[in-house]
């Protein structure tokens, strides 16, 4: 029996057109700026995301660690959405390295309140110095946050003297399933990451950008986080090839979550929030067979389809390049037989 795994996109292997742009790839050091096709991928980052300058990190967290630190001091407050990814899944590096103290605004699937936001910002102490979104948002099964709802908190949180930062690891996804230019997201945020090794498939790699004299500075917070690298464009030459050739398929992964997530409720043994599933994400909860996530990855498990537990009674499957229609009709079959 085929295993067939919605873990996460980050299980994408890389194209054979990345495996032969890094065999290719021309090299220096990057350490020293002297890594041609690193310094390529950062420029290209910039320009997609209508930004002055790129940083290639060797993951997003260090990306987004990055940005805060650069940010903010040690000491000062940083506001997110409380299901954020850098609150929930990131080792508590928010506070235990950068030293910052999370303020936590709660969200509706990603989206803050402008008015919480600016009530916490006006009344924290330490001061808020920083504040983060996440598009897509993780927690809340990929859904997207517009332009419109990101320049309204940006609005509130420039006037207040800080700096907006936006955590986009799948910013490509949410440009895609608003059809507009990943530019337009990220145009009133200060600092935008994204991720090149998920949905985009490339091995390894996140870029962060933002104007010139913040990306100047985040390098230098890069080596301290150990994130030099030496001949990293044979790593830089998958995204490269990850930002030219695979975001416009990735509207394929949100076709088969469609697919997927209404079979799921069409079968009637699990439920899930058809609203929510806007990309490559689908959150299905057993509560209402007294199934925990615990439970549902056991049993599914046992069908051969590998999923993520989000306790207390869901669990997230995450639709990929490798899974084809075919196999989101496997699924499906498999899944009735828990009736």
């Amino acid at each position: 029996m085929k295993t067939i795994d919605y873990r996460s996109d980050t299980l994408t292997e890389p194209t054979e057109a990345m495996r032969d742009a890094m065999r290719d790839a021309a090299v220096g050091d990057d350490q020293y700026g002297e890594d041609p096709t690193a310094n390529q991928l950062e420029e290209l980052a910039a320009q997609k995301l209508s930004k002055e300058a790129g940083l290639f990190t060797p993951s997003g967290m260090m990306a987004n660690l990055a940005a805060l630190m650069t940010h903010a001091q040690r000491g000062d407050s940083v506001i997110l959405d409380d299901q954020q990814h850098i609150f929930t899944s990131e080792a508590g590096s928010v506070s235990s390295i950068a030293g910052l103290l999370p303020r936590l605004v709660q969200s509706e699937n990603g989206v803050m309140d402008p008015g919480d936001v600016e009530f916490v910002m006006k009344n924290a102490y330490p001061p808020v110095t920083v504040v983060c979104s996440e598009n897509t948002h993780n927690m809340s099964g990929g859904t997207v946050i517009t332009p419109g709802e990101l320049g309204a908190l940006a609005e509130v949180v420039h006037s207040c003297g800080a700096k907006l930062h936006l955590d986009g690891a799948r910013i490509f996804n949410a440009a895609v399933a608003l059809d507009i230019d990943a530019s337009e997201i990220a145009a009133e945020v200060d600092s935008v990451m994204f991720c090149l090794s998920k949905g985009l498939s490339a091995p390894v790699g996140s870029v962060l950008v933002g104007d010139a004299d913040f990306i100047s500075q985040a390098r230098k917070v890069r080596k301290m986080l150990g994130g030099a690298m030496r001949q990293a464009g044979v790593l830089a030459a998958a995204g490269i090839v990850a930002l030219d050739d695979m975001v416009d398929r990735l509207e394929e992964d949100h076709r088969n979550a469609r697919r997927l997530a209404e079979g799921i409720v069409g079968l009637g043994v699990f439920e899930v929030d058809l609203d929510t599933v806007q990309t490559d994400m689908v959150n299905v909860d057993g509560a209402s067979r007294g199934w925990s996530a615990e439970r549902m990855v056991k049993e599914l498990k046992a069908l051969g389809i590998l999923v993520n537990g989000r306790p207390p009674s869901r669990v997230r499957m995450v639709v990929n390049r490798h899974h084809s229609e075919t196999d989101i009709d496997e699924t499906l079959n498999r899944v009735a037989s828990l009736m």
